[in-house]
C-alpha cells in the first residue's frame, strides 16, 4: 500500500494522499458542521490499514466510534453506501481500526502523565500565564532544582522548590538575577489555579511512554490512539500545551529516519488555533521548530482548525497536504479567511476556488496534495470517502470492553509518588528544625545549670560561714568563756548593782554596812558565772 485513498469528484478523478509525501504535514480547515471529523476518521483508517499509528484528539467524543465497525442498521448507512458508489469506492465495508484510549483525568482512558521536568519551564509558563520576570523565577527554580539534583516530578515538587527558592532568595539573587518573593507568589497562585484545572492528575508518574503510541497490531495495522478531550477542552491551556509537549517528546525521543516510505506517526491537532492564541514569541518559534524538523524523524503533523487563518504563516508554510471544507463569508474576516484560503492552493484554470469554498457541500472539501515530485497538485473539488468504521460516539460499557482488551493494560492505572524534591526538602527542612531545637534544648539546659551552680555557690558560702562561725565557738577556753560571761553580767545586772552600791556610798548612805563593798562584788560575779 502506497497511498490513501481520500475521495474523488467523480469516479475516475481519485484525490490520493501519497505516504511517502504524509510527514509533509497538512491542513485540515472549515467551519463548525462541515465534515472535518469525517474526514479525520477516514484518513485515520486509512493511516491505520497501511501500518502507521495515529494519535488524535478527541474534542467532541464522536471519533471514539473508530474502534467500532459500522452499521448497515444506522441510519447513515444509505447514505454512506450512496457515496461510496458515487465516487467509485468499490473497497468500501465497514469495518473497526484497533483503537487505545488515553484520558489526562483518567475517566475515559488509560492515565496519560508526565513529570514537571519533562514539561520544561517554557511549556509551564505559557501552561500557566506567567510573564516574563515570572518565566525568569520559574527557569532559576528548574536550575537550582537540576544543580541540586532535586527531581521535580509533580506539581507538589514544583511548590516545594518555588518555597525553597523564596527562602534562598537573597543568595540566589546575586547568583541569577532577582528573585523577587512576589513573583514566586505568583506562580504559586498559578499553581494553584492549574491544580483546580485537573493539572495535579497530569503531572506524575508513572509517565507516558511514548513507545505506547507507535504500535500495531497483530495483522500490521496501525493503532489509533484517541484523546479523550471533550473535558479538557475546559482547560484550553492545558490541551495546547499537553499536545505540543507530546510533539516536543516525539521531536527529543525518536531516531532520524529522512524520507520513509510512510510516517511513524501522524500527529493530528483538533481545534488548533488554542495552540497559538496569545502564544509568545519564543513558544511560537519552538513551535516552528519542531513542526519543521520532525518531518525528519517521519512524523507528520496534521492541523485541524475552523479558520485557515489560525495558523501563523511560518507554520502555514510548512503545511503541504490541504483539505479545505466549506466556510461561510458572512463577515467581513469570514471574508478576508476566504481569500487567504483561496490563495494557499495551486490555481486550477477550470475552478473559481473562492466562490466554491463557500459553495461546499457537507463532505464535500477542495483538495490539494503533495505528488510524487513533492509539488502541490492542482486544487480539485472533491466528496470525500465515507469511514467504515462508527460515526459517532461509544457507551461507557463499550469503551471498558475496549479499554481493558488493549495492549496497554494496566501500566499507568495507579500513580506512584517516589521520594523527589518534595520530600527530600521536607526531609532537609525537618533535620534544620530538629538541630534548631537541640540548639535551644542545649542553651536552656546550660542557663539552667549556670543558676544552680550559681545557687549552690551561695548556699556553700552561707554554709562555710556559719560552719567558721560554730568552728570559732567551740575553739574558745573556759576562762575566755568565763571572762565573756562575767563581762555580759558586769554589762547587765550586777552592773547596775554596783553602780547603785557606789552611789549611795558616794552621797552618804549608811556609814556601816554589815558586808563590805568587796565582798558582794565578788559573790555577784560568781553568781552570774553560775547563771551563765
Amino acid at each position: 500500500m502506497t497511498d490513501i485513498f481520500l475521495g474523488a469528484s467523480t469516479p475516475g478523478a481519485r484525490q490520493t494522499l501519497l505516504l511517502h509525501r504524509a510527514n509533509r504535514h497538512g491542513l485540515i480547515a472549515g467551519a463548525t458542521g462541515t465534515g472535518k471529523t469525517v474526514t479525520l476518521q477516514t484518513l485515520a483508517e486509512g493511516f491505520s490499514a497501511a501500518g502507521v499509528p495515529v494519535f488524535m484528539a478527541d474534542v467532541k467524543g464522536d471519533l471514539a466510534g473508530l474502534g467500532l465497525a459500522g452499521s448497515p442498521t444506522a441510519k447513515t448507512h444509505a447514505a454512506f453506501a450512496a457515496r461510496a458508489a458515487e465516487i467509485g469506492d468499490a473497497a468500501w465495508r465497514y469495518d473497526a481500526v484497533p483503537v487505545q484510549y488515553w484520558d489526562l483525568f483518567g475517566e475515559q482512558g488509560h492515565p496519560v502523565r508526565t513529570t514537571v521536568s519533562e514539561m520544561g519551564p517554557l511549556l509551564l509558563a505559557r501552561l500557566m500565564g506567567l510573564n516574563e520576570t515570572q518565566e525568569g523565577v520559574l527557569t532559576i527554580a528548574f536550575h537550582v532544582a537540576d544543580q541540586e539534583e532535586l527531581l521535580l516530578l509533580d506539581l507538589d515538587d514544583l511548590q516545594a522548590m518555588l518555597a525553597h527558592c523564596a527562602e534562598r532568595a537573597a543568595e540566589l539573587s546575586t547568583q541569577f538575577g532577582n528573585v523577587g518573593k512576589a513573583s514566586v507568589g505568583a506562580i504559586q497562585r498559578q499553581l494553584l489555579q492549574l491544580r483546580t484545572q485537573g493539572g495535579d492528575k497530569f503531572f506524575g508518574e508513572p509517565a507516558l511512554d511514548i513507545a505506547e503510541l507507535l504500535r500495531t497490531d497483530k495483522n500490521g495495522r496501525g493503532v489509533v490512539n484517541i484523546l479523550a478531550a471533550d473535558k479538557l477542552m475546559a482547560s484550553p491551556r492545558l490541551y495546547a500545551s499537553f499536545l505540543l509537549w507530546l510533539l516536543s517528546e516525539l521531536f527529543e525521543s525518536l531516531p532520524e529516519i529522512g524520507d520513509p516510505d510512510k510516517p511513524s506517526l501522524v500527529f493530528f491537532f483538533d481545534e488548533a488555533h488554542l495552540l497559538f492564541d496569545d502564544a509568545p514569541k519564543a513558544l511560537l518559534d519552538k513551535i516552528e521548530q519542531v513542526v519543521r524538523l520532525i518531518r525528519s524523524k517521519g512524523v507528520g503533523v496534521y492541523f485541524v482548525t475552523q479558520n485557515p487563518l489560525d495558523i501563523p504563516e511560518d507554520i502555514a508554510g510548512q503545511l503541504g497536504n490541504r483539505v479545505q471544507h466549506a466556510l461561510r463569508a458572512f463577515t467581513p474576516k469570514d471574508a478576508k479567511a476566504v481569500r487567504a484560503a483561496a490563495e494557499t492552493f495551486r490555481p486550477n484554470p477550470g475552478l473559481d476556488v473562492a466562490a466554491a469554498i463557500t459553495e461546499l457541500k457537507v463532505g464535500e472539501a477542495l483538495v490539494s496534495l503533495l505528488q510524487a515530485d513533492g509539488s502541490p497538485a492542482p486544487v480539485e473539488r472533491t466528496l470525500v470517502r465515507v469511514p467504515g468504521s462508527r460515526v459517532g460516539p461509544v457507551t461507557p460499557q463499550e469503551r471498558s470492553v475496549l479499554i481493558a482488551t488493549d495492549a496497554v493494560g494496566g501500566r499507568y492505572d495507579v500513580a506512584v509518588n517516589r521520594e523527589s524534591a518534595e520530600e527530600i526538602l521536607q526531609a532537609k527542612a525537618d533535620e534544620a528544625a530538629a538541630a534548631a531545637l537541640e540548639a535551644k534544648t542545649h542553651e536552656e539546659t546550660l542557663k539552667t545549670q549556670a543558676r544552680i551552680d550559681k545557687e549552690n555557690a551561695r548556699i556553700a558560702k552561707e554554709t562555710e560561714r556559719t560552719r567558721m562561725a560554730t568552728r570559732r565557738a567551740q575553739a574558745t577556753s573556759p576562762w575566755d568563756q568565763m571572762a565573756d560571761a562575767a563581762g555580759r553580767a558586769a554589762a547587765s545586772s550586777i552592773g547596775r548593782q554596783v553602780a547603785n552600791e557606789l552611789g549611795r556610798e558616794v552621797l552618804g548612805g549608811r556609814a556601816r554596812r554589815s558586808q563590805s563593798l568587796g565582798a558582794r562584788l565578788v559573790r555577784g560575779v560568781l553568781g552570774g558565772l553560775f547563771r551563765g
